[in-house]
Protein backbone atom coordinates (compact mmCIF):
# COMPACT_ATOMS: atom_id res chain seq x y z
CA UNK A 1 0.00 0.00 0.00
CA UNK A 2 1.20 3.61 -1.04
CA UNK A 3 2.09 5.91 1.84
CA UNK A 4 -0.44 8.57 1.45
CA UNK A 5 -3.29 5.74 1.58
CA UNK A 6 -1.14 4.43 5.29
CA UNK A 7 -0.86 7.78 6.44
CA UNK A 8 -4.75 8.38 6.05
CA UNK A 9 -5.81 5.38 7.57
CA UNK A 10 -3.56 5.52 10.52
CA UNK A 11 -5.01 9.54 10.71
CA UNK A 12 -2.23 11.44 10.17
CA UNK A 13 -2.03 15.07 10.54
CA UNK A 14 -2.11 18.02 7.86
CA UNK A 15 1.70 18.37 7.84
CA UNK A 16 2.21 14.49 7.54
CA UNK A 17 -0.67 14.27 4.32
CA UNK A 18 1.01 17.55 2.69
CA UNK A 19 4.72 15.64 2.34
CA UNK A 20 3.46 12.40 0.98
CA UNK A 21 3.37 12.24 -2.85
CA UNK A 22 -0.12 11.55 -4.14
CA UNK A 23 -0.10 7.71 -6.11
CA UNK A 24 -0.17 7.81 -9.56
CA UNK A 25 -3.43 5.83 -9.72
CA UNK A 26 -6.20 5.01 -7.18
CA UNK A 27 -8.55 1.83 -6.90
CA UNK A 28 -12.15 2.55 -8.39
CA UNK A 29 -15.68 1.55 -8.91
CA UNK A 30 -15.78 2.72 -12.81
CA UNK A 31 -17.09 1.42 -16.30
CA UNK A 32 -15.52 1.26 -19.47
CA UNK A 33 -16.73 2.68 -22.49
CA UNK A 34 -16.34 -0.45 -24.47
CA UNK A 35 -18.94 -2.25 -22.29
CA UNK A 36 -21.88 -0.13 -23.57
CA UNK A 37 -23.44 -2.33 -26.01
CA UNK A 38 -23.13 -5.27 -23.42
CA UNK A 39 -26.76 -5.47 -22.33
CA UNK A 40 -28.48 -4.97 -25.87
CA UNK A 41 -31.40 -6.93 -26.08
CA UNK A 42 -30.95 -8.35 -22.48
CA UNK A 43 -34.01 -8.15 -20.31
CA UNK A 44 -32.00 -8.50 -17.20
CA UNK A 45 -29.32 -5.49 -16.82
CA UNK A 46 -27.58 -7.04 -14.35
CA UNK A 47 -24.93 -3.99 -13.07
CA UNK A 48 -22.82 -6.94 -11.68
CA UNK A 49 -21.73 -7.57 -14.70
CA UNK A 50 -21.05 -4.00 -15.92
CA UNK A 51 -19.94 -2.59 -12.49
CA UNK A 52 -15.52 -2.82 -12.44
CA UNK A 53 -13.05 -2.39 -9.03
CA UNK A 54 -9.71 -2.02 -10.49
CA UNK A 55 -6.93 1.10 -10.64
CA UNK A 56 -7.44 3.81 -12.25
CA UNK A 57 -5.12 7.15 -13.32
CA UNK A 58 -4.92 9.86 -11.15
CA UNK A 59 -6.21 13.27 -12.62
CA UNK A 60 -4.71 16.49 -12.29
CA UNK A 61 -6.14 18.63 -9.80
CA UNK A 62 -7.70 22.13 -11.17
CA UNK A 63 -7.26 25.37 -9.13
CA UNK A 64 -10.86 25.19 -7.53
CA UNK A 65 -10.93 21.42 -6.22
CA UNK A 66 -9.64 19.48 -3.59
CA UNK A 67 -8.75 15.67 -3.57
CA UNK A 68 -10.76 13.81 -0.85
CA UNK A 69 -9.12 10.39 0.14
CA UNK A 70 -12.98 9.16 0.58
CA UNK A 71 -13.33 7.23 3.71
CA UNK A 72 -16.73 5.50 2.68
CA UNK A 73 -19.24 6.23 -0.24
CA UNK A 74 -22.97 5.17 -0.79
CA UNK A 75 -25.02 3.86 -3.51
CA UNK A 76 -27.59 6.08 -5.03
CA UNK A 77 -29.91 4.78 -8.09
CA UNK A 78 -27.50 7.15 -10.40
CA UNK A 79 -25.25 4.37 -10.12
CA UNK A 80 -27.88 1.60 -11.79
CA UNK A 81 -28.68 3.99 -14.37
CA UNK A 82 -24.86 4.29 -15.03
CA UNK A 83 -24.13 0.48 -14.58
CA UNK A 84 -27.24 -0.39 -16.95
CA UNK A 85 -25.95 2.60 -19.42
CA UNK A 86 -29.64 3.62 -19.48
CA UNK A 87 -31.61 6.13 -20.15
CA UNK A 88 -27.88 6.81 -22.06
CA UNK A 89 -24.76 5.62 -21.62
CA UNK A 90 -23.04 8.26 -19.46
CA UNK A 91 -19.67 8.53 -21.74
CA UNK A 92 -21.96 10.80 -23.56
CA UNK A 93 -22.09 13.51 -21.08
CA UNK A 94 -18.24 12.94 -20.05
CA UNK A 95 -17.59 13.41 -23.94
CA UNK A 96 -19.41 16.39 -24.11
CA UNK A 97 -18.35 17.96 -20.91
CA UNK A 98 -15.06 17.38 -22.63
CA UNK A 99 -15.72 19.14 -25.28
CA UNK A 100 -15.53 22.32 -23.65
CA UNK A 101 -12.14 22.10 -23.45
CA UNK A 102 -9.74 23.69 -20.33
CA UNK A 103 -9.83 21.67 -17.23
CA UNK A 104 -13.20 19.74 -18.11
CA UNK A 105 -11.35 17.68 -20.61
CA UNK A 106 -10.14 15.47 -17.96
CA UNK A 107 -13.26 13.76 -18.12
CA UNK A 108 -13.83 12.50 -21.08
CA UNK A 109 -12.47 8.88 -20.41
CA UNK A 110 -12.77 5.49 -21.49
CA UNK A 111 -13.65 4.86 -18.05
CA UNK A 112 -16.06 6.77 -15.72
CA UNK A 113 -15.48 6.62 -11.69
CA UNK A 114 -18.86 6.84 -10.55
CA UNK A 115 -20.07 7.66 -7.23
CA UNK A 116 -22.52 10.72 -6.10
CA UNK A 117 -21.94 10.45 -2.12
CA UNK A 118 -18.49 10.50 -0.05
CA UNK A 119 -17.17 11.08 3.04
CA UNK A 120 -13.34 11.50 3.71
CA UNK A 121 -10.00 13.60 4.81
CA UNK A 122 -9.09 16.63 2.08
CA UNK A 123 -5.25 15.69 1.11
CA UNK A 124 -4.66 18.21 -1.38
CA UNK A 125 -6.20 21.72 -2.12
CA UNK A 126 -5.73 23.62 -5.53
CA UNK A 127 -4.21 27.12 -5.53
CA UNK A 128 -7.52 28.80 -5.58
CA UNK A 129 -9.24 26.78 -2.36
CA UNK A 130 -9.29 29.45 0.09
CA UNK A 131 -11.89 27.87 3.38
CA UNK A 132 -10.55 24.25 3.40
CA UNK A 133 -7.50 22.56 4.22
CA UNK A 134 -6.15 19.64 3.89
CA UNK A 135 -6.78 17.14 7.19
CA UNK A 136 -10.39 18.66 6.87
CA UNK A 137 -13.08 16.20 7.59
CA UNK A 138 -15.73 16.84 4.68
CA UNK A 139 -18.86 15.71 2.80
CA UNK A 140 -18.94 15.71 -1.06
CA UNK A 141 -22.57 17.74 -2.26
CA UNK A 142 -23.62 15.67 -5.57
CA UNK A 143 -24.07 18.75 -7.32
CA UNK A 144 -21.05 20.28 -9.08
CA UNK A 145 -21.88 24.15 -10.14
CA UNK A 146 -20.07 26.63 -12.06
CA UNK A 147 -19.47 29.47 -9.37
CA UNK A 148 -19.00 32.04 -11.95
CA UNK A 149 -21.99 31.82 -13.64
CA UNK A 150 -24.96 34.14 -12.92
CA UNK A 151 -27.42 32.00 -12.44
CA UNK A 152 -26.48 29.81 -10.10
CA UNK A 153 -25.55 32.99 -7.40
CA UNK A 154 -29.95 32.77 -7.56
CA UNK A 155 -29.76 29.12 -7.04
CA UNK A 156 -27.21 26.29 -8.07
CA UNK A 157 -29.29 23.99 -9.09
CA UNK A 158 -30.81 26.39 -11.72
CA UNK A 159 -27.43 27.06 -13.47
CA UNK A 160 -26.43 25.42 -17.11
CA UNK A 161 -23.20 24.49 -15.95
CA UNK A 162 -24.62 22.47 -12.84
CA UNK A 163 -24.46 18.28 -13.33
CA UNK A 164 -24.74 15.77 -11.21
CA UNK A 165 -21.19 14.95 -9.28
CA UNK A 166 -19.83 11.20 -10.27
CA UNK A 167 -22.55 10.90 -13.05
CA UNK A 168 -21.89 13.24 -15.22
CA UNK A 169 -18.89 14.56 -14.52
CA UNK A 170 -16.02 11.93 -13.79
CA UNK A 171 -13.78 11.03 -10.56
CA UNK A 172 -16.58 10.60 -8.00
CA UNK A 173 -16.86 9.30 -4.73
CA UNK A 174 -16.87 5.56 -5.41
CA UNK A 175 -13.11 5.26 -4.85
CA UNK A 176 -9.92 5.69 -2.84
CA UNK A 177 -9.77 8.72 -4.23
CA UNK A 178 -12.29 11.71 -5.43
CA UNK A 179 -11.86 14.86 -6.88
CA UNK A 180 -14.40 17.88 -5.66
CA UNK A 181 -14.93 21.01 -6.29
CA UNK A 182 -14.96 23.36 -3.00
CA UNK A 183 -18.19 24.69 -3.61
CA UNK A 184 -18.95 21.09 -3.05
CA UNK A 185 -17.88 20.95 0.41
CA UNK A 186 -19.76 20.17 3.71
CA UNK A 187 -17.94 19.67 7.04
CA UNK A 188 -18.30 15.86 8.24
CA UNK A 189 -20.76 16.05 11.29
CA UNK A 190 -18.43 14.78 14.09
CA UNK A 191 -20.80 12.05 15.74
CA UNK A 192 -20.63 10.21 12.78
CA UNK A 193 -18.79 7.07 11.36
CA UNK A 194 -17.66 7.60 7.83
CA UNK A 195 -20.25 5.07 6.46
CA UNK A 196 -22.99 6.88 8.10
CA UNK A 197 -22.16 10.70 7.34
CA UNK A 198 -21.72 9.27 3.75
CA UNK A 199 -24.79 7.82 3.37
CA UNK A 200 -26.47 11.64 3.86
CA UNK A 201 -25.51 14.08 1.45
CA UNK A 202 -27.61 12.94 -1.71
CA UNK A 203 -30.50 11.53 -0.29
CA UNK A 204 -30.68 13.69 2.97
CA UNK A 205 -30.29 17.29 0.74
CA UNK A 206 -32.48 16.21 -1.64
CA UNK A 207 -35.54 15.08 0.31
CA UNK A 208 -34.89 18.94 2.27
CA UNK A 209 -35.09 20.57 -0.66
CA UNK A 210 -38.40 19.02 -1.99
CA UNK A 211 -40.09 19.37 1.04
CA UNK A 212 -38.79 22.09 3.50
CA UNK A 213 -37.21 25.01 0.86
CA UNK A 214 -38.77 27.41 -0.81
CA UNK A 215 -38.27 25.87 -3.66
CA UNK A 216 -39.78 22.80 -2.92
CA UNK A 217 -43.24 21.77 -1.71
CA UNK A 218 -43.06 24.24 1.44
CA UNK A 219 -44.02 22.15 3.58
CA UNK A 220 -45.80 23.68 7.41
CA UNK A 221 -46.81 21.61 10.14
CA UNK A 222 -49.79 19.85 10.40
CA UNK A 223 -49.68 18.93 6.64
CA UNK A 224 -50.30 15.24 5.35
CA UNK A 225 -47.32 13.95 3.32
CA UNK A 226 -47.50 10.88 1.33
CA UNK A 227 -44.35 9.61 0.98
CA UNK A 228 -43.62 6.90 -1.91
CA UNK A 229 -40.84 4.36 -1.26
CA UNK A 230 -40.99 6.08 2.44
CA UNK A 231 -38.43 3.04 3.42
CA UNK A 232 -35.63 3.63 0.37
CA UNK A 233 -33.10 6.13 1.24
CA UNK A 234 -35.02 9.26 -0.16
CA UNK A 235 -37.92 8.30 1.40
CA UNK A 236 -36.86 7.49 5.14
CA UNK A 237 -35.16 11.22 5.32
CA UNK A 238 -38.59 12.45 3.61
CA UNK A 239 -40.29 10.30 6.54
CA UNK A 240 -37.91 12.05 9.29
CA UNK A 241 -37.90 15.96 7.89
CA UNK A 242 -42.07 15.56 7.82
CA UNK A 243 -41.81 14.61 11.10
CA UNK A 244 -39.37 16.75 12.42
CA UNK A 245 -41.13 19.47 10.63
CA UNK A 246 -44.48 18.46 12.59
CA UNK A 247 -46.09 16.85 9.79
CA UNK A 248 -47.88 13.58 9.36
CA UNK A 249 -46.15 10.75 7.65
CA UNK A 250 -48.17 8.50 5.53
CA UNK A 251 -45.26 5.95 3.86
CA UNK A 252 -45.87 3.19 1.28
CA UNK A 253 -43.57 0.32 0.77
CA UNK A 254 -43.91 -3.10 -0.65
CA UNK A 255 -43.29 -5.37 1.98
CA UNK A 256 -44.23 -6.41 5.35
CA UNK A 257 -40.67 -5.96 6.43
CA UNK A 258 -39.78 -2.15 4.90
CA UNK A 259 -43.69 -1.54 6.59
CA UNK A 260 -42.70 -2.27 10.26
CA UNK A 261 -38.83 -0.63 10.04
CA UNK A 262 -41.12 2.90 8.74
CA UNK A 263 -43.57 2.02 11.95
CA UNK A 264 -40.28 2.12 13.81
CA UNK A 265 -38.60 4.91 12.61
CA UNK A 266 -42.11 6.96 13.47
CA UNK A 267 -44.40 7.13 9.64
CA UNK A 268 -47.80 8.36 11.03
CA UNK A 269 -49.13 5.84 8.78
CA UNK A 270 -47.71 2.65 6.64
CA UNK A 271 -49.25 1.17 3.30
CA UNK A 272 -48.10 -1.91 2.26
CA UNK A 273 -48.09 -1.47 -1.78
CA UNK A 274 -49.97 -4.41 -2.13
CA UNK A 275 -52.97 -3.23 -0.91
CA UNK A 276 -53.32 -0.86 -3.27
CA UNK A 277 -52.87 -3.54 -5.98
CA UNK A 278 -50.57 -2.31 -8.66
CA UNK A 279 -47.85 -3.38 -10.21
CA UNK A 280 -45.14 -1.10 -12.91
CA UNK A 281 -47.06 -1.37 -15.38
CA UNK A 282 -50.52 -0.37 -14.30
CA UNK A 283 -49.17 3.75 -14.30
CA UNK A 284 -50.15 3.69 -18.34
CA UNK A 285 -53.46 1.93 -17.04
CA UNK A 286 -56.31 4.62 -16.26
CA UNK A 287 -58.85 3.14 -15.39
CA UNK A 288 -56.06 1.08 -12.85
CA UNK A 289 -54.52 4.27 -11.72
CA UNK A 290 -57.83 5.64 -10.71
CA UNK A 291 -59.14 2.28 -8.88
CA UNK A 292 -55.82 2.38 -6.71
CA UNK A 293 -55.73 6.16 -6.34
CA UNK A 294 -59.33 5.43 -4.78
CA UNK A 295 -58.35 2.61 -2.55
CA UNK A 296 -55.22 4.45 -1.70
CA UNK A 297 -57.70 7.80 -0.72
CA UNK A 298 -59.62 5.86 0.86
CA UNK A 299 -57.57 4.13 3.58
CA UNK A 300 -55.48 7.32 4.28
CA UNK A 301 -59.23 9.51 4.96
CA UNK A 302 -60.03 6.40 7.29
CA UNK A 303 -56.93 6.41 9.32
CA UNK A 304 -55.92 10.38 9.12
CA UNK A 305 -59.13 12.21 8.32
CA UNK A 306 -58.42 13.61 5.16
CA UNK A 307 -56.27 13.62 1.84
CA UNK A 308 -52.90 14.48 1.50
CA UNK A 309 -51.55 18.30 0.95
CA UNK A 310 -47.89 17.14 -0.12
CA UNK A 311 -47.01 13.82 -2.48
CA UNK A 312 -43.38 13.00 -2.29
CA UNK A 313 -42.44 11.19 -5.46
CA UNK A 314 -39.59 9.63 -7.01
CA UNK A 315 -40.93 6.37 -8.18
CA UNK A 316 -42.47 7.96 -11.58
CA UNK A 317 -44.09 6.16 -14.07
CA UNK A 318 -46.12 3.55 -11.81
CA UNK A 319 -47.28 5.94 -9.46
CA UNK A 320 -47.32 9.21 -10.88
CA UNK A 321 -50.87 9.00 -11.92
CA UNK A 322 -52.31 7.97 -8.71
CA UNK A 323 -50.36 10.74 -6.84
CA UNK A 324 -51.92 13.70 -9.01
CA UNK A 325 -55.08 11.79 -8.25
CA UNK A 326 -54.84 11.39 -4.39
CA UNK A 327 -53.00 14.60 -3.38
CA UNK A 328 -56.09 16.89 -1.93
CA UNK A 329 -57.45 20.48 -3.92
CA UNK A 330 -54.71 23.26 -3.93
CA UNK A 331 -52.01 20.14 -3.09
CA UNK A 332 -48.32 19.17 -4.67
CA UNK A 333 -46.44 16.98 -6.24
CA UNK A 334 -43.33 17.38 -5.77
CA UNK A 335 -40.97 14.95 -7.71
CA UNK A 336 -37.13 13.95 -7.92
CA UNK A 337 -37.35 11.34 -10.17
CA UNK A 338 -39.05 8.71 -12.09
CA UNK A 339 -37.01 4.70 -10.82
CA UNK A 340 -39.94 2.73 -12.65
CA UNK A 341 -39.45 5.19 -16.00
CA UNK A 342 -39.67 8.76 -16.76
CA UNK A 343 -43.02 8.75 -19.41
CA UNK A 344 -45.81 9.34 -17.09
CA UNK A 345 -49.72 9.66 -17.46
CA UNK A 346 -51.86 11.45 -15.78
CA UNK A 347 -55.42 12.77 -15.82
CA UNK A 348 -55.18 16.47 -16.57
CA UNK A 349 -58.14 17.29 -15.20
CA UNK A 350 -57.68 16.26 -12.02
CA UNK A 351 -54.41 19.36 -12.24
CA UNK A 352 -56.38 22.03 -13.79
CA UNK A 353 -59.77 21.52 -12.33
CA UNK A 354 -58.62 21.57 -9.06
CA UNK A 355 -55.96 23.53 -8.78
CA UNK A 356 -53.22 21.41 -7.90
CA UNK A 357 -49.23 21.95 -8.35
CA UNK A 358 -46.71 19.77 -9.54
CA UNK A 359 -43.03 21.13 -8.82
CA UNK A 360 -39.45 19.18 -10.19
CA UNK A 361 -36.81 18.94 -8.09
CA UNK A 362 -33.74 18.00 -8.54
CA UNK A 363 -31.10 17.58 -5.28
CA UNK A 364 -30.34 20.59 -3.63
CA UNK A 365 -28.40 23.61 -3.50
CA UNK A 366 -25.34 24.15 -1.77
CA UNK A 367 -26.99 26.20 0.99
CA UNK A 368 -29.60 23.51 1.07
CA UNK A 369 -27.06 21.10 1.85
CA UNK A 370 -25.94 22.77 4.59
CA UNK A 371 -29.19 23.48 6.49
CA UNK A 372 -29.90 19.82 5.77
CA UNK A 373 -26.36 18.60 7.13
CA UNK A 374 -27.01 21.31 10.46
CA UNK A 375 -30.15 19.11 11.18
CA UNK A 376 -28.19 16.12 10.59
CA UNK A 377 -25.43 17.54 13.07
CA UNK A 378 -27.62 18.48 15.68
CA UNK A 379 -28.67 14.65 15.81
CA UNK A 380 -32.58 15.93 15.07
CA UNK A 381 -32.00 13.59 11.55
CA UNK A 382 -30.82 10.30 11.73
CA UNK A 383 -28.42 8.43 9.40
CA UNK A 384 -30.48 5.77 7.86
CA UNK A 385 -27.40 3.43 6.81
CA UNK A 386 -28.73 -0.67 6.38
CA UNK A 387 -26.31 -2.36 4.99
CA UNK A 388 -22.79 -1.90 4.52
CA UNK A 389 -20.53 -3.23 1.56
CA UNK A 390 -16.64 -3.01 0.71
CA UNK A 391 -15.64 -1.19 -2.16
CA UNK A 392 -14.61 -4.66 -3.99
CA UNK A 393 -18.35 -5.44 -3.83
CA UNK A 394 -19.72 -2.39 -5.59
CA UNK A 395 -21.62 -4.93 -8.07
CA UNK A 396 -23.56 -6.50 -5.26
CA UNK A 397 -24.63 -3.27 -3.39
CA UNK A 398 -25.47 -1.70 -6.79
CA UNK A 399 -27.82 -5.18 -7.35
CA UNK A 400 -29.53 -4.65 -4.02
CA UNK A 401 -30.66 -0.65 -5.34
CA UNK A 402 -31.07 -2.43 -8.50
CA UNK A 403 -33.74 -5.26 -7.32
CA UNK A 404 -35.37 -2.37 -4.78
CA UNK A 405 -34.22 -5.54 -1.88
CA UNK A 406 -32.32 -2.98 0.15
CA UNK A 407 -33.71 -0.39 3.02
CA UNK A 408 -32.13 3.05 3.51
CA UNK A 409 -28.76 3.94 2.19
CA UNK A 410 -26.57 1.24 1.10
CA UNK A 411 -23.02 1.96 1.94
CA UNK A 412 -20.02 1.48 1.02
CA UNK A 413 -16.16 1.23 2.54
CA UNK A 414 -13.78 2.74 0.61
CA UNK A 415 -10.44 3.35 2.47
CA UNK A 416 -11.79 2.81 5.93
CA UNK A 417 -11.22 -0.77 6.75
CA UNK A 418 -13.79 -1.55 8.85
CA UNK A 419 -17.03 -0.15 9.99
CA UNK A 420 -17.39 1.99 13.31
CA UNK A 421 -14.46 4.39 12.25
CA UNK A 422 -14.22 8.50 11.45
CA UNK A 423 -15.97 9.67 14.95
CA UNK A 424 -14.52 12.60 16.62
CA UNK A 425 -17.33 14.11 18.91
CA UNK A 426 -17.79 10.86 21.04
CA UNK A 427 -19.72 13.04 23.64
CA UNK A 428 -22.76 14.06 20.99
CA UNK A 429 -22.47 10.63 19.86
CA UNK A 430 -23.10 8.56 23.36
CA UNK A 431 -25.82 11.91 24.22
CA UNK A 432 -27.92 10.79 21.24
CA UNK A 433 -27.52 7.32 21.46
CA UNK A 434 -26.55 4.21 19.24
CA UNK A 435 -30.22 3.02 18.90
CA UNK A 436 -31.43 6.50 17.78
CA UNK A 437 -28.67 6.69 15.66
CA UNK A 438 -29.21 3.49 13.69
CA UNK A 439 -32.75 3.61 13.21
CA UNK A 440 -33.14 0.75 10.94
CA UNK A 441 -31.10 -1.47 13.53
CA UNK A 442 -27.52 -1.18 11.57
CA UNK A 443 -25.34 -0.28 14.57
CA UNK A 444 -21.87 0.89 14.17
Amino acid sequence: MEALTEAVRAGAGPEELSGLPVPEEYLAAHTRVEDIAMFDGVEDKDVRKSLRVGNVPMPELAPDEVLVAVMASSVNYNTVWSGTFEPVPTFSFLKAYGKLGGWERRHDQPYHVLGSDAAGVIVRVGVGVRRWRVGDHVLASPIQVDDQEAMTHSDGMLGEGQKAWGYETNFGGLAHYAVVRASQLIPKPGHLTWEEAASTPACAGTAYRMLVSERGARMKQGDVVLIWGAAGGLGAYAVQLVKHGGGIAVGVVGSEEKAQALRDLGCDLVINRRELGIGDDDGSDPEKVIEAGKRLGRIIRREIGEDPNIVFEYVGRATFGISMFVVRRGGVVVTCGSSSGYQHQYDNRYLWMKLKRIVGSHAANLAEQWESNRLIDMGRIMPILSTVYPLEEIGDAARLVQTNGHMGKIGVLCLAPERGLGVTDRTKRDAIGERRLNPLGTGA
